[in-house]
């Protein structure tokens, strides 16, 4: 997409003075404080203080995408084959891995400052795999297919080095923790920095004296705090999981659709509700958002405090390992959170030491559902509003949470995955209870106002178009994915299976009737497949001591945080 300069309009940034007379405004908040408590910026007044200084830097923002699929034969149910050779190894391919099934593909962009180029890769990865494919078919879907006994489903597999055996161990523990059928749901991720160019001008804005690497990982926990308060809205938005087979919850207290499906009738996604991944298993853990250093430290003191529960199950019976520790996290990965914050980390390297030594880099989204009407899984429209929400969380005042706030999070999220379309449904906000649509609307009027900021730069109006979009969809709950996947259950009289199924096989034909791969694209995942399988081989050529010597060796360099 081209980049272009043009004027803003009345309704872009709506500077009121200059930039000197806005800082000083700005700074004279930051100073001023009342008998009880000190006066915080609202984000009208930061967001205009940042167009003053420098409007641009909001644009160019970089965008990856993790897609999960579970593969299945050509009746829909679950593959119990090997991962395809021809996509190279689940350990070393850049592109192209598995989650917690051997079963369960992922798929993952590189980050591209463009949302097209981004969902281009992700169409184009997909397209590779269909080729490599056989017979099986990607769910299209994020509740699975027929499950079999919880037992039967098969752990992915990553070799025989000592982190191929470590990453299997760890999955066959979450098996043992959560049940692995838990684990073949399936999502999309949407990962996220701002500009490097951001950084200097709106820490300027903020006059803050701080570190720059500290005062970039403050800001992105203050997102990720405001994403915990608002993430509700995107679950309303996006969500596509109102139903599921009943052969993946038998016991579950719900509806029933038909024989064959259960459903919350405003249900928006069951996938983010206490009946998905977001379960109540870790309701007790409490991982501090206010500083980083105080995230850092909660999540390393949970995965070395024992958890009486996860005793029971052993570490290594009858030579056998069945999860990497008795501790209430085996590792980070393990903690679930619908926004995570993230850093890339060097080989060997744990994800909090990589926090520890450079601070935040980017943020991961995890509370997407896939799209069924989207063969790859997410279009541009949703994107693009996501990365605008995602600026107006950080630029919003976020203070920490207090107990009662983070129960009020809690309660939003699981419920409006529930009942988030039903008309009485409402949220809590400071106690008080707010219809969705009401406080919906007031997020996405400043939502807007950053995607008119953004489409500024980019010399187009996409972004105010999936503004206007989610927009429709708060005015009319009938038009939400997760009614409409309703809809076509009870106007076909399917059950989630057979639904899924079609969808499935749609998604199959719209791949292979696109245009071919350009030779070098399909150079580029063939390249890496066969490289990757290379350096499995080195990986495991390299190893030198036992997998229980680099087991205690990886967590005793864990307690010297």
């Amino acid at each position: 997409m081209a980049r272009g300069q043009r004027a803003y309009g009345k309704t872009a940034c709506r500077i009121a003075a200059t930039t000197a007379w806005y800082r000083r405004c700005f700074r004279h908040l930051l100073r001023k404080r009342t008998t009880r408590s000190l006066v915080r910026p609202s984000f009208e007044q930061r967001f205009n203080a940042l167009c003053a200084a420098d409007a641009t830097v909001l644009a160019g923002g970089r965008k990856g995408i993790e897609k999960e699929a579970l593969r299945v034969d050509s009746e829909g149910y679950l593959s119990h084959t090997a991962h395809p050779a021809a996509l190279g190894s689940a350990l070393t391919n850049a592109y192209i891995t598995t989650d917690f099934s051997e079963a369960l593909l992922e798929f993952i962009t590189p980050a591209f400052s463009s949302t097209w180029e981004a969902l281009q890769f992700l169409c184009d990865v997909q397209q590779f795999t269909y080729q490599r494919l056989g017979d099986e078919l990607l769910w299209g879907a994020s509740m699975p297919c027929r499950i079999p006994a919880d037992a039967s489903i098969p752990l992915a597999r990553y070799g025989s080095s000592n982190v191929g055996q470590m990453k299997t161990i760890y999955r066959r523990g979450l098996g043992y923790r959560y049940g692995r059928s838990m684990q073949t749901i399936a999502g999309v991720h949407f990962n996220y920095s701002l500009p490097e160019s951001f950084w200097p001008v709106y820490q300027r804005v903020m006059g803050a004296d701080a570190d720059a690497t500290a005062f970039r990982s403050a800001q992105y926990l203050a997102l990720i705090r405001n994403f915990r308060r608002f993430g509700w809205l995107l679950l309303y938005l996006f969500g596509a999981s109102p139903a599921m087979c009943k052969s993946f919850g038998a016991s579950v207290e719900m509806p029933s659709l038909n024989p064959e499906t259960w459903f919350e009738p405003y249900g928006t996604s069951l996938r983010m509700s206490d009946l998905g991944y977001s379960n109540k298993n870790q309701s007790s853990i409490n991982i501090s958002l206010n500083d980083l250093d105080s995230y850092v430290r909660d999540l390393s003191e949970a995965i070395e405090t024992p958890e009486p529960e996860f005793q029971k199950i052993g570490v290594k019976v009858d030579g056998v390992y069945r999860q990497l520790s008795i501790n209430r996290l085996q590792i980070e990965n393990e903690y679930y959170s619908s926004i995570r914050p993230k850093r890339v980390a060097m080989s060997g390297e744990r994800p909090t030491a990589a926090l520890r030594r450079g601070g935040i880099e980017y943020v991961e989204v995890r509370s997407l559902d896939i799209s069924i009407d989207d063969p790859a899984g997410i279009n541009q429209n949703t994107m693009r509003f996501i990365e605008a929400f995602l600026i107006y969380c950080l630029m919003e005042d976020s203070p920490h949470f207090d107990d009662a706030g983070l129960d009020e999070t809690k309660r939003n999220q699981t419920e409006t995955a529930k009942r988030g379309r039903d008309p009485a449904f409402r949220l809590k906000r400071g106690g008080e209870d707010v219809p969705l649509a009401d406080w919906a609307s007031a997020i996405v009027q400043n939502v807007q106002r950053i995607a008119e900021a953004i489409d500024a730069q980019e010399g187009c109006d996409g972004y105010l178009q999936a503004v206007r979009q989610v927009q429709h969809l708060i005015e009319k709950p009938s038009a939400t994915p997760s009614a409409r996947v309703l809809d076509q259950l009870q106007q076909t009289n399917s059950g989630f299976f057979d639904f899924a199924l079609a969808v499935a096989i749609g998604h199959r034909d719209y791949f292979a009737s696109i245009t071919p791969l350009s030779a070098a694209r399909d150079a580029q995942f063939a390249d890496e497949a066969v490289e990757s399988l290379q350096r499995q081989r080195d990986v495991e050529a390299a190893d030198t001591i036992s997998f229980d010597q680099y087991l205690k060796d990886y967590f005793s360099s864990a307690n010297g945080r």
